[in-house]
């Protein structure tokens, strides 16, 4: 092999590392064939999509929730795992850019403020995992009443390495609200306790997204 060649190679290399390590989760568009790539034309644009009408809603006070996690294929958004089954039942994980932009139309990432409000209005900060949860899925018997429909689930979060953690432990939730250029403000609860806590979290970081109307209906 020339040397001319080898050097062509090795950069054939280096791109593909760049492609693979960028981005949410090891990034799922590197294949084009795989179910989880948004461009693969096999998947319809993944999941349930941006329509609203495929997914469950709920009233909670004044305020209009989606009563599960998005399923919107976009770039930028990744099945926990690489795997299409954790999709069907997490729904996808995103980056904060990615969150912000796969919504259905009419509807929105909640603020900081808005997922206050939310928590305001099932008891305050210290007290809703329970009234929140989903009544099944949690580890170790950690599962809610679902008080509100809410169906809140520990779908886990990703990393910005390609790595994947806490299924069945945590449930983690982009907010609209931005710390800085490099993090912005989230939502977690997890199996053991009883409380909703928000925090700041690297926006390369792969989060659930749950999103509101707009408008109170």
């Amino acid at each position: 092999m020339s040397y001319k060649s080898i050097i062509n190679a090795v950069g054939v290399v280096v791109m593909v590392a760049a492609v693979v390590f960028t981005g949410c989760e090891g990034n799922s568009g590197v294949d084009p064939n795989n179910p989880n790539n948004p461009t693969n034309p096999n998947t319809g644009g993944g999941g349930k999509g941006n329509n609203i009408d495929n997914y469950k809603t709920v009233m909670i006070g004044t305020q209009r929730w989606m009563a599960e996690n998005l399923d919107n294929a976009v770039a930028g958004s990744v099945c926990y795992d690489s795997l299409s089954s954790n999709c069907t039942k997490y729904g996808r994980l995103y980056t904060w850019e990615a969150a912000k932009s796969a919504c259905p139309a009419g509807w929105h990432l909640p603020s900081d403020a808005e997922w206050t409000a939310l928590t305001d209005y099932v008891g305050g900060a210290s007290t809703p995992g329970p009234k929140l949860k989903a009544t099944s899925g949690w580890n170790n018997n950690g599962n809610g009443t679902d008080q509100y429909g809410f169906a809140a689930l520990p779908g886990g979060d990703g990393y910005s390495g390609g790595s994947f953690g806490n299924a069945g432990n945590y449930g983690y939730w982009w907010s609209a609200t931005e710390n800085d250029a490099y993090l912005a403000r989230s939502r977690y609860m997890y199996y053991n306790s009883e409380t909703w806590i928000g925090t700041t979290t690297s926006r390369q970081s792969c989060f659930r997204c749950v999103v509101r109307r707009t408008e109170a209906a």
